[in-house]
């Protein structure tokens, strides 16, 4: 299942580069999960306005379509991930439904995860910006609660890239994204940064058809259809998607290394966990399978139980 980066999506020149460069194969990505997106988005709206949900309520009604539509996001997610690791000419169609039909399951999983922290964002800040017209107490909480979904957003950056990338069990999916999301911050940022550009851009558009509300929604269907959910995911994979696959692997995602120097360089990495690993304590609870952060990478505990000894020893 696992993709190998093949080349460094960073600086941001390279990533504007590979972006227009493989625009054409977005959009299409795009049109195919704007299908389901738009189904079933119509089908909560609808229910939300037959059902008379009060206002501030049909919010959360309407926000249950990322429920069935994030399996779906998982061909998004394969198609735009082998982009931003520099593969050239990706196949849309057969990426695209073969990490529909591979990770269905996990992905309506992580559809319901995502719903909650959604659906905890938009009341926690509603009702903290309703408590601080009555007391600036509020502040305090108000700002624990974007702090809160800031990292829960940042999870989401590797979550759904780490479930099609890697066969490895649920808890360790979540275990690695709760990681990464405070371990890479700085990678974490520029991804953030990198939303907030598509949506200033996107907001110009909105923008330049102020007064007229059909022209209003013409575009942000035509946004939505062909443009932002695709381009998002290129955005934060290109971010976070070389460093996250060498912490998983423990490998370097360049693929131009010579069988020597892969040697040298995966001895040289051994050393330094030898050296490293004479003071750190291994948590004798967690199986030996499992990856555990640290020195900057995900390594499995074996791996480190097996190098601690060698350091030991010598």
């Amino acid at each position: 299942m696992a993709s190998q980066p093949q080349k460094t999506t960073l600086p941001i020149a390279a990533v504007f580069s590979n972006l227009f460069r493989n625009f054409p194969r977005l959009m299409l990505t795009n049109l195919l999960f704007a299908v389901p997106l738009g189904v079933f988005f119509a089908l909560f709206w609808f229910i939300s306005h037959a059902a008379k949900v009060p206002a501030g309520y049909s919010v959360l009604v309407v926000l249950l379509t990322v429920i069935p539509v994030f399996p779906f996001y998982a061909g998004v997610v394969k198609v735009t991930a082998k982009m931003a690791a520099g593969e050239e000419k990706t196949p849309v169609f057969s990426n695209f439904f073969s990490a529909v039909k591979e990770n269905f399951l996990r992905f309506l999983i992580h559809g319901v995860v995502f719903y909650a922290a959604a659906a905890f964002s938009y009341v926690s800040i509603s009702v903290y910006i309703r408590l601080i017209r009555q007391s600036t107490l509020f502040i305090g909480p108000l700002i624990i609660s974007i702090i809160v979904i800031l990292f829960f957003t940042f999870m989401f950056f590797y979550i759904p890239a780490m479930t099609v990338t890697f066969d490895i069990p649920m808890k360790y999916i979540y275990k690695n994204s709760f990681l990464m999301s405070y371990g890479e911050l700085k990678k974490n940022f520029i991804g953030l940064f990198g939303l907030f550009f598509l949506f200033v851009i996107s907001t110009t558009f909105l923008i330049a058809c102020y007064g007229s509300a059909v022209a209003v929604i013409i575009v942000t269907i035509v946004l939505m259809a062909a443009i932002i959910p695709a381009t998002a995911s290129f955005i934060i994979l290109s971010a976070v998607y070389r460093r996250m696959y060498e912490m998983i692997t423990n490998k370097s995602a360049k693929a131009d290394h010579s069988t020597d120097k892969n040697h040298k360089d995966n001895s040289a990495e051994q050393e330094e966990l030898k050296q490293s690993l004479k003071d750190f304590e291994i948590d004798e609870s967690i199986p030996d399978d499992e990856y555990i952060y640290f020195n900057g990478k995900m390594v499995k505990k074996s791996v480190i139980v097996k190098l601690k000894q060698e350091s030991e020893e010598n």
